[in-house]
């Protein structure tokens, strides 16, 4: 199934030489940017990828652009927007980067085979793939009335596109914790570690539960377990750096609008160093983006290919 990627920044050049390099089931048709020096545009020439210079535009102009049956959009919210009007009268599937949430949240690991069929679909923020599957492991055993999220990244990881997006990569991620991961109530924070050297992306789930029997407890931790397995098999560099951990409240101050009857808190500490096919390995919170779309890509490619 040929594919272009819209965005040729990190994100996009990423994108690119995973296709180019893992996937059996996808060919790389063309790498869109604006402007002739991108350094994205420039590696896609030498590796023999057909380049567009001109945007959205070009690529609908570009021989062949009718044989194109999926375009990642690696830009920002804002682009996508436009790009995905400009786009859709011409039927190209949309697999977005960016937290604009035009079509629904995808989390591969939890939701994916239930939007298979969407013209557009939205892959939340790094900070939603990492987390989001945790809370959705915690919530398919027990209730979560409140779920919170905090995703540090190295400052170096973040590009003018992750930076311009702080907003948006909030309230996207707040509401896909709740519409994805089950749970009541989200919440998101993101913190842009300056440490030298950098320090990879490091992940913090805190959801609040009412069931304080030990069997429960028991089950949550495997379930955990089980889903972290899940998604390591795609972003290898996902693990968990602990067991979870399962506290009594005990009269701690909670989130006072959403703790409920909530007698304990559960915490999982989450770490994910990317694969550094382009990116550093300290980038995984680019690598989690580019490794779940590329996931989503080769399932569609799979579902079209049987029927």
């Amino acid at each position: 199934m040929k594919v272009a990627v819209i965005g040729s920044g990190n994100i996009g050049t990423d994108l690119m030489i995973k296709v180019l390099r893992l996937s059996k089931s996808l060919e790389m048709a063309a790498m869109v940017g604006i402007g002739p020096a991108p350094d994205g545009l420039a590696r896609a020439a030498r590796l023999g990828v057909a380049t567009v210079a001109d945007g959205v535009d070009g690529l609908i102009a570009l021989p062949g652009f009718g044989e194109i049956r999926i375009v990642f959009d690696a830009t920002s919210a804002a682009a996508h927007r436009a790009n995905a009007a400009r786009l859709a009268p011409h039927g190209p599937r949309m697999i977005d980067l960016t937290p604009a949430a035009v079509g629904p949240y995808v989390v591969p690991a939890v939701n994916l085979e239930q939007h298979l069929g969407a013209p557009d679909v939205n892959m939340v923020t790094c900070g939603g793939q990492a987390t989001i599957p945790i809370v959705a492991a915690i919530s398919r055993v027990t209730p979560v009335p409140y779920a919170e999220i905090v995703a540090s990244i190295a400052s170096r990881s973040a590009g003018p596109g992750t930076r311009a997006n702080i907003d948006e990569f909030t309230e996207t991620t707040a509401h896909a914790i709740e519409a994805v991961g089950g749970a009541g109530r989200g919440k998101a924070v993101i913190a842009l570690n300056p440490a030298e050297p950098p320090l990879i992306m490091r992940d913090t789930v805190l959801a609040l539960i009412d069931d304080p029997a030990p069997a429960v407890h028991d089950a949550i931790r495997a379930s955990v377990q089980a889903m972290v397995a899940t998604v390591a098999a795609y972003v290898p560099g996902y693990r968990l750096k602990q067991r979870a951990q399962i506290t009594p409240l005990d009269g701690q101050p909670v989130h006072t609008l959403a703790a409920g009857n909530a007698t304990h808190q559960v915490t999982v500490f989450l770490e994910v160093e990317g694969a550094a096919h382009h990116l550093p390995a300290y980038a995984g919170n680019l690598d989690i983006m580019t490794s779940a779309a590329l996931r989503v890509a080769e399932r569609i490619a799979a579902l079209e290919a049987v029927l």
